[in-house]
């Protein structure tokens, strides 16, 4: 074990892709942006480099407890550290589920062991997910945890009372509901395509938009109602697009995510059956993935959240329709929003630091994350190689899964350095050696 470094030059990095700063990060603390005749224990060359804020994931599954075989809060940590996150949301849908006090403070304690970002548990809004009755929101809210986001994530509050009880309850501890907006008699368990030309043709059970965009416009009309947050999961149509727009409009106080995964893939992919390409909500048209990305750069889609669905092969590598849902996300979440977003002139490296830390922080109140590089505050950074393209190979990522849906494929930007509370857990875009702390 090596000792922790308590200060850190980072020389000629562009700050939010600026002009060139000497940034001197002592004790977790930013403490200069001039520091270039200064020693430090540790010293980056960051020319040409881009400096950002750590980012911050709304949506990550770490499968602890339960599903240890699939993803580990350790190897989850890993992950996120290596994509240039230094705070995850862990999601609710665990065994025994996240739906009280005792299991948040449990995650949260094994992600302080952990050690390489700020594992913020997710609490559930149901008791076991079962959408009846309502969770301990005010304990989880209370507890060492300090829950402030609660999700059912991977099925959807359907009942409308239930959600306004859930948002009436959230509102005293300023937390938010985020829905997984999935109308269950539009689109049942077994839908598992985008219904429409390619799901007829291939005979798979469609999932129509409409079950999104359904519930998306139901709950922003309750979040007016009780005056709650609302955050929607995972926006996957150009219909949910314009029913956030409209509600936008009116100051009602929702705010939605979209993952990195339907930013790229269309439903094309799923013609050859491969199960890897199976998520939910579905891969959409080429036409819902332009709205989002627009939206995305227009700020009506607040952030990117990976939804990180690592799966061990027994449950993935099953026939299309009987195969899990999901796909990893943390390794990857850069490198496509830069080909997606970056390349394209939608967003500027300013622009990725907004949507990927400085609003999934404040959506989640994680008050030390997504500030901005400036004397004094917290030194929870991502430094990134703006040219540094890089294939992805499943082998090397740092996940105990392997279904990402970029195998092989070259993606656009890397992550050089990932400081967290001003330590540096990864370094020349590889973990660091655990350091005492």
């Amino acid at each position: 074990m090596s000792e922790v470094a308590v200060s850190v030059l980072i020389r000629g990095a562009r700050i939010l892709g600026s002009e060139p700063a000497d940034v001197l990060v002592e004790d977790g603390v930013v403490t200069a942006l001039d520091a270039s005749s200064v020693d430090a224990d540790e010293v980056i060359d960051a020319t040409g480099l881009v400096l950002l804020p750590g980012f911050v994931d709304l949506h990550t599954h770490l499968r602890e407890p339960g599903r240890e075989d699939a993803e580990t809060i350790e190897s989850g940590s890993r992950a996120a550290a290596l994509g240039g996150f230094t705070a995850v949301h862990a999601m609710a849908n665990t065994d025994p589920v996240a739906d009280t006090a005792e299991i948040v403070e449990r995650v949260a304690s094994a992600g302080r062991r952990a050690g390489l970002v700020d594992v913020r548990p997710v609490g559930a809004v149901s008791r076991g997910l079962q959408g009846e009755t309502l969770a301990e929101v005010g304990g989880m809210a209370r507890s060492r945890a300090g829950v402030r986001i609660f999700s059912d994530d991977g099925r959807c509050v359907h009942d409308a009372r239930l959600m306004r009880r859930a948002l009436e309850y959230a509102k005293p501890f300023d937390a938010a509901i985020a829905q997984h907006a999935q109308d269950p008699r539009l689109a049942d368990h077994a839908a598992c395509a985008h219904e429409g030309e390619v799901s007829g043709r291939l005979g798979l059970p469609g999932w129509p938009a409409v079950a999104e965009e359904s519930i998306v416009a139901r709950d922003v009309m309750l979040a007016r109602h009780t005056n709650s947050r609302l955050h929607v999961c995972h926006v996957s149509s150009a219909g949910t697009v314009d029913v956030l727009r409209w509600a936008k409009a009116r100051g009602i106080d929702v705010t939605a995510e979209v993952t990195p995964h339907h930013l790229l893939l269309t439903c094309d992919l799923l013609a050859g059956y491969d199960p890897v390409f199976k998520v939910n909500p579905p891969l959409r048209p080429s036409e819902d993935v332009t709205a989002l990305r627009e939206a995305l750069a227009d700020g009506t889609i607040d952030a990117v959240a990976t939804d990180h669905a690592p799966h061990a092969a027994h449950d993935k590598d099953h026939a299309f329709a009987d195969a899990a849902f999901g796909m990893l996300g943390l390794e990857t979440a850069l490198g496509v929003v830069a080909a997606t977003m970056v390349t394209t002139g939608l967003l500027d490296w300013a622009g990725v630091a907004d949507r990927m830390s400085v609003r999934p922080a404040r959506i989640g109140r994680v008050h030390d994350q997504g500030q901005p590089i400036e004397v004094g505050q917290a030194a929870n950074l991502t430094l990134v190689d703006p040219t540094g393209e890089w294939t992805v190979d499943p082998g090397r990522l740092a996940s105990l899964s392997r279904n990402t849906p970029f195998a092989g494929r070259s993606l656009p930007a890397s992550v050089v350095a990932t400081l967290f509370r001003g330590r540096l857990t990864v370094r020349d875009g590889e973990l660091c050696e655990r350091v005492t702390a």
